[in-house]
């Protein structure tokens, strides 16, 4: 009998290219048929054959909580009662937009849009309009989003299929955009010394979780500062994915590196569709109305959207929170490669607060080069193992995961018990 997941997979090839509403759900890179969820509950989800999984994946990091948390969904039903949206100012925003600038040092104005890939489409134009110049520096394996001049060598979906730069991108954007390799402080000095004045900005996962979890080098994170300071160019810190993920401060308290610019998405947003981009005062206000610099969005600072992240962003103050997250990260990555070792497989986990990676090498990766090494074709097989077991993992090798506050020390132990399983049957 075919199963429910199949039905409805081939019913949307019918309507939607691929079948999917983003490239990297229609499991291409892993083989295989999508799951299609109908319900999720603290760190589990269920399928359309009602299969349950442990979650690893959070709807790509944003239910740090966990699904359905019971004061996240009040507060949305609340401000859904009052209405879907307005597209004009409302309190929430303001109370929003307060909070980010409270809990971002960094942060002295923000504007509230309704994706990360808006926000880094954003912060670029701003930081050009600034700055007036036209060249930006990104890493390759480094994803901030769809839009033309940062799908260059992009990781992400994008890696996954191994097409790392997209049709339909004009040379002439793409020429616009130079691409270095991600924790090479010696190349990006180098760079900055041939072309220092015609950079605008240089944007930067500071931790890479789009072509799996890579951690950054002390090193590399100085230069980017000390060189953007030097030369007036504006430092992006891609935070649609680490943003009160990795700590309430994000990576750039975790790190202590201070941008000019941050874009913010994902948590912020509690499992709906916000997120903003902010920084200096004296960038900021070159954004219309203020400024030059054009940027609008109709459904930006949604109420329903806002009244989720405030929630949540409410829930992840709680004392203790980051660290209790971190150590059950540490925990899963922590039993998953002991368990690896104990069947002499080749295999490595490293976490950074709630996220994680995984790795069939015997070292972890500093690079996306290091990354490419690693052996994709295990990481299928484990993949599809672990969701036989019951364990739902991002279904490409070039993901990070991500841990929520909703897992429980028994859900990491029945993992970790699952991999076991699978390695010593490898």
């Amino acid at each position: 009998m075919t199963s429910h997941n199949q039905q409805l997979f081939d019913q949307s090839q019918k309507v939607i290219p691929g079948g999917v509403n983003s490239p990297v759900r229609a499991f291409r890179s892993v083989g295989g048929t999508p799951l299609f969820f109908e319900r999720g509950q603290g760190a589990c989800v269920w399928d359309a054959d009602g299969k349950k999984y442990i979650d690893y994946v959070g709807s790509w990091g944003p239910m740090i909580v966990g699904h359905c948390h019971p004061e996240v969904v009040k507060a949305v039903q609340d401000a859904a009662a009052q209405g879907l949206g307005f597209g004009a100012p409302t309190a929430a925003e303001l109370e929003l937009a307060n909070l980010l600038c409270k809990l971002l040092p960094s942060l002295e104005m923000v504007r509230l849009v309704s994706s990360g890939t808006e926000a880094t489409m954003s912060a670029i134009r701003l930081a050009r309009g600034f700055t007036g110049r036209s060249r930006i520096i990104k890493f390759e394996g480094c994803y901030h989003g769809h839009s033309d001049g940062l799908l260059v060598k992009a990781g992400s979906g994008a890696l996954t299929f191994g097409q790392p730069s997209s049709s339909g991108v004009p040379a002439e954007i793409a020429a616009l955009t130079t691409v270095l390799d991600y924790n090479d402080a010696a190349g990006l000095e180098k760079t900055f010394a041939a072309m220092g004045n015609e950079i605008a900005a240089v944007i930067v996962e500071v931790v890479a979780g789009n072509m799996n979890l890579v951690a950054p080098k002390r090193e590399f994170l100085d230069a980017m500062r000390n060189l953007c300071t030097k030369h007036g160019a504006v430092l992006i810190l891609d935070e649609v994915m680490t943003g009160f993920r990795v700590g309430l401060q994000g990576a750039q308290g975790y790190y202590g590196i201070k941008p000019d610019l941050v874009t913010l998405g994902k948590v912020m947003g509690g499992g709906l569709p916000a997120a903003a981009f902010g920084g200096r005062r004296d960038i900021m206000q070159c954004l219309a109305p203020l400024g030059a610099v054009y940027q609008a969005g109709t459904l930006s600072g949604n109420p329903v959207a806002v009244a989720a992240g405030l929630s949540t962003l409410k829930l992840v103050q709680a004392p203790g929170f980051y660290k209790q997250l971190a150590q059950l990260a540490k925990q899963l990555t922590a039993g998953l490669t002991a368990a690896a070792q104990k069947h002499g497989i080749p295999f490595c986990a490293q976490s950074v607060g709630g996220m994680f990676g995984l790795y069939f090498s015997s070292t972890l990766p500093t690079s996306y080069a290091e990354v490419m090494r690693c052996d994709k074709e295990a990481f299928n097989r484990f993949f599809h193992a672990m969701l036989d077991e019951g364990v739902y993992l991002a279904p490409s090798a070039f993901e990070a995961g991500f841990v929520s506050a909703a897992h429980s020390e028994a859900d990491i132990a029945a993992t970790i018990a699952a991999a076991d399983k699978i390695f010593a049957n490898w």
